[in-house]
């Protein structure tokens, strides 16, 4: 028995701020103290707060310490596990109400959970991911031996419609339709297929749930294999995702070990195993058809359809495919019934969403909360806030494949409908907070290139549909487009949407037709007014000396790289000044000399 655990994060993001190291270092302080066999170091997935990495969370009293490096862990031991007073300076605690000094903060307590609803993530940064056992004593593999025992295939179709989950991974079709289609065909062999190509900018969601919480996703798929009648799964994951993919590995032989996957499992005659296929990072990849063609061992390109993979999907076979947060919620659906998961979330899209909050907001990480959430709390409490006083804009959801939601639908409930009514979509679950200092045409133009990018190429309305529009794009950021643009532009976004044969091309035009519709009048001030009002286009960028604030001292003309700043002299009234000018011929925009500038004499306009 231990008296205290410690948990350490063990996901990409404090792995990449120094975790191991913070672990090592309290492993090794533990060590000379003589306190290895009292105190429990646990290595987890993430707790979240990913912005505060490394973090810490000390159990039994559930102190969150945060940004913890190696140099704090002897004052850690000493005060906190020897001496039991907490390192109030490494507390995280905003939000909390705190009444005396030293007093232990809930993590629950704070601005950052207090609104949340784990369902998906319940496991991660509670659990060991590399250890079955302590994933068995969270209630695993309950649901898949209640499915196996007590349960009829049928039985559990019922429970996944009556409980109205929907995929999560963009499209947001209901899973228990989905599974009841392949259940319906016939043949002598079916798969189960999971997304975990996870491509978008910015959204790190199946990743997380993959590196905190592996068994969720092999426990649920062995309850879809017995559901539809298929005895073979794949994970298609990512290669760039190294932790997911050990512990996927490790999960995946201590289950085999366990008697979890193979043959006779749990001793009931059912047959299911699972395997992993890497994926080498193709975005349309995360389409289902060219995900199955990829794991076939062929380019990664979508088919028509129908016929839809329910009918012939992998190696032309009865398949169902979906991502990993919506496997991550049908052990819990099982177990509590779907009474309990339609308990929560709005009438049309029930459950919980997992969030990858980044862009210009204070709190970047992941966050799990319920359907119908408005945007406002998500940013301004979960979140909080845009730093630096700035103003909210937009914020970006779905990725590449999504639109942007203007200042205007601040306060709008996000579900699957709410967002596809004023032009955006839940995607798999990216937010990208954008604040005023944010050119909206350049944001369009980022996603569209990223879709560029991507395009597999088979079909000619995203191959070059997608081109001719960045091109447009690219000529307005340049102060060269014309209103004419503007309407070729919309016009050509919804032939490629009605056109393109997967989903990346009929959803690539999404950013430009958001951006235009919400924010044209940046669009015109880039083409009539030659100007970008966000100041980041950098072909429509002036910079110029304030000579009432200059002094002459020079350091922004010896820091400019192409030598377009000279001195001048300035004649101010009743003295006079040394001043610079800057070429504009000669500047290339980088913004050096506002940079170096310490009396913020040289502005952008």
């Amino acid at each position: 028995m231990y008296r205290s655990h410690v948990l350490i994060c063990g996901g990409t993001g404090c792995t990449s701020s120094g975790s191991q190291q913070v672990r090592e270092r309290l492993a090794e302080e533990l060590k000379a103290k003589d306190l290895d066999n009292e105190i429990k170091i646990v290595q987890t997935g993430c707790f979240g707060l990913c912005a505060l990495g490394p973090v810490m969370i000390v159990y039994p009293e559930g102190t969150f310490y945060s940004r913890v490096t190696p140099e704090d862990i002897p004052e850690i031991v000493e005060e906190h596990l020897l001496k039991g007073r907490i390192v109030t300076r490494l507390e995280y605690k905003e939000g909390a109400e705190v009444t005396e000094p030293g007093q232990n903060v809930s993590l629950n307590d704070t601005n950052f959970y207090k609104s949340q609803l784990r369902v998906a993530l319940r496991n991660c940064g509670v659990i060991n991911p590399e250890n079955i056992d302590e994933y068995i004593a969270r209630d695993g593999y309950m649901a898949l031996g209640k499915v196996l025992t007590e349960m009829k295939p049928e039985d559990v179709i019922q429970v996944l419609l009556d409980a109205g989950l929907r995929g999560r991974g963009g499209a947001g079709f209901p899973t228990g339709m989905k599974w009841k289609f392949a259940r319906a065909y016939q043949n002598d062999q079916k798969y189960v297929c999971c997304n975990a190509d996870e491509g978008d900018p910015g959204a790190f969601m199946d990743r997380s749930v993959l590196e905190g919480d592996p068994h969720v996703v092999l426990e649920a798929m062995t309850i879809a294999g017995y559901t539809i009648g298929a005895s073979q799964g794949y994970i298609y994951v990512r290669a760039e995702y190294p932790i997911a993919v050990k512990r996927l590995q490790i999960a995946i032989k201590q289950a085999r070990e366990y008697g979890l996957l193979g043959d006779n499992i749990m001793g009931t005659g059912f047959k299911f195993d699972i395997e992993l296929r890497l994926g080498a990072g193709a975005f349309v990849c995360g389409e289902e058809t060219a995900l199955m063609t990829s794991i076939e061992g062929n380019r990664g390109e979508p088919r028509p359809r129908p016929p839809f993979p329910a009918e012939k999907g992998l190696f032309q076979k009865p398949s169902i495919l979906n991502n990993v947060e919506t496997w991550a919620n049908i052990p819990q659906i099982i177990l509590k019934g779907a009474e309990w998961f339609a308990s929560m979330g709005t009438e049309k899209s029930k459950g919980t969403k997992v969030f990858a909050l980044g862009g210009k907001i204070k709190h970047t990480g992941l966050v799990e909360i319920p359907m119908g959430t408005p945007l406002r709390k998500v940013i301004e409490e979960i979140g909080g806030g845009i730093p630096n006083g700035k103003k909210f804009k937009a914020a970006q959801t779905g990725g590449p494949s999504g639109g942007c939601i203007p200042a205007e639908h601040f306060d709008i409930p996000i579900d699957y409908d709410n967002l596809i009514s004023i032009g955006s979509m839940m995607g798999s679950g990216g937010l990208i907070v954008m604040d005023e200092d944010n050119c909206m045409v350049d944001i369009a133009k980022f996603f569209l290139q990223f879709t560029v990018d991507e395009s597999c190429g088979k079909c000619t309305p995203c191959r070059i549909g997608t081109k001719r529009l960045l091109e447009m794009l690219d000529k307005i950021t340049k102060g060269k487009g014309t209103l004419e643009d503007l309407d070729k532009m919309e016009e050509l976004c919804y032939y490629i949407k009605a056109n393109a044969l997967c989903g990346l091309g009929q959803t690539a035009p999404n950013p430009v037709l958001s951006t235009l519709r919400y924010f044209r009048d940046e669009y015109i001030a880039h083409v009539v007014d030659k100007r970008c009002p966000a100041g980041v286009c950098k072909d429509l960028l002036k910079f110029q000396v304030d000579p009432e604030k200059c002094i002459g001292c020079g350091l922004c003309m010896r820091n400019c790289p192409a030598n377009a700043i000279s001195r001048t002299d300035y004649i101010a009234p009743g003295h006079k000044l040394a001043s610079v000018a800057i070429d504009p011929d000669k500047c290339v925009k980088c913004g050096v000399c506002m940079g170096n500038c310490k009396f913020k004499a040289i502005s952008k306009k």
